[in-house]
């Protein structure tokens, strides 16, 4: 009996030395291992598919951030998403001191390459100003991010989803921008996420290919703007069959009551793939809504769920 107490004893030990082993801990004012978060990032061995728990502590960094493709199962955690802010002020048309210029898919202040990240309690911020044109406050590349009370802010595309093929998940996250302020070719679900609109223009610029069956898919959201916002799509169609719906969404007066964009083009009509069920709230105006967008029923609606969606992935697990 007591040789087996020993062995139990023995493993739970090491149970803890191995996790202690994959947690890092970055703060600014030195009392974690790193000051950066690219730091601890650098730290991670190149081929890694262990988790890898990297805490964040409370302050505002100032850095270009990249989660390297070779390194997959990272997971940020920030100790306060309000202000365990990452953000870099880098925006389209920046010259950079080898000779480049900044594009939309090199803006961003944080890249995600790696497959399997996730974060909770994490701001990402690109705070290049107003004006500033596109400026990317998170970029992701790789497949399977996943984010939970997250804050993506900025300005003009805010929120990159650059993969065609991968499949991403938001719950309970808080994203605002002016205009496609989220956008890209990826396949996402937002669940309980507030998005914030800051300028009369449009939400959603999906890129999704004619082969991918989900685009952007809001879950029980809300849809709010600045109190002077008055004129604000949906979403306009990036590639010509962009998909995105809005299942059980709140929204309010700033939403136009046609919905939707074709981005002057009205061959769009024909192909995008946009949809709305049960919508509430001033913004919901579904007899006014153009004609070539979808109401879905609620059989169709009640297809719209994680597993048909993001597959054999389970997010929440």
């Amino acid at each position: 009996m007591m040789r087996k107490a020993f062995l139990g004893t023995f493993i739970v030990l090491l149970c803890h030395l191995v996790q202690a082993q994959h947690r890092i801990t970055v703060a600014k004012d030195g009392s974690g291992q790193y000051k950066t978060v690219q730091a601890a990032l650098n730290a991670v061995p190149e081929g890694n598919n262990k988790p890898v728990t990297i805490y964040i502590k409370k302050g505002i960094y100032k850095e270009v951030i990249v989660v390297d493709a070779t390194k997959s199962f990272i997971k940020l955690v920030g100790e306060d998403a309000a202000k365990t802010i990452l953000t870099y002020d880098n925006h389209a048309g920046t010259r950079m001191p080898n000779g480049d210029t900044l594009n939309t898919w090199t803006c961003a202040s944080f890249f995600v390459y790696g497959n399997d990240f996730s974060a909770e309690n994490v701001s990402f911020e690109n705070n290049a100003g107003f004006t500033a044109g596109q400026a990317v406050a998170l970029r992701i590349e790789g497949n399977r991010a996943s984010f939970k009370n997250c804050r993506m802010v900025g300005f003009q595309d805010v929120l990159f989803l650059s993969g065609s093929g991968v499949k991403h998940y938001f719950r309970d996250c808080y994203i605002e921008g002016t205009t496609d302020f989220i956008f890209g070719a990826a396949t996402a679900v937002f669940k309980k996420c507030h998005i914030h609109s800051k300028k009369n223009s449009h939400v959603t610029a999906a890129s999704t290919n004619s082969i991918i069956p989900y685009g952007f898919v809001f879950l029980d959201c809300r849809l709010t703007a600045d109190s002077n916002i008055n004129k604000v799509s949906l979403g306009r169609p990036w590639s010509s069959t962009a998909s995105v719906a809005y299942i059980n969404c709140w929204m309010d007066s700033h939403i136009v009551p046609e919905g939707w964009n074709n981005w002057k083009n009205p061959a769009n009509e024909a192909t995008a793939r946009y949809a709305e069920y049960n919508s509430s709230g001033p913004g919901a105006n579904s007899d006014a809504r153009v004609k070539w967008a979808k109401q879905l029923t609620t059989e169709e609606a009640k297809k719209m769920t994680l597993q048909n969606i993001l597959g054999t992935w389970d997010p929440e697990k």
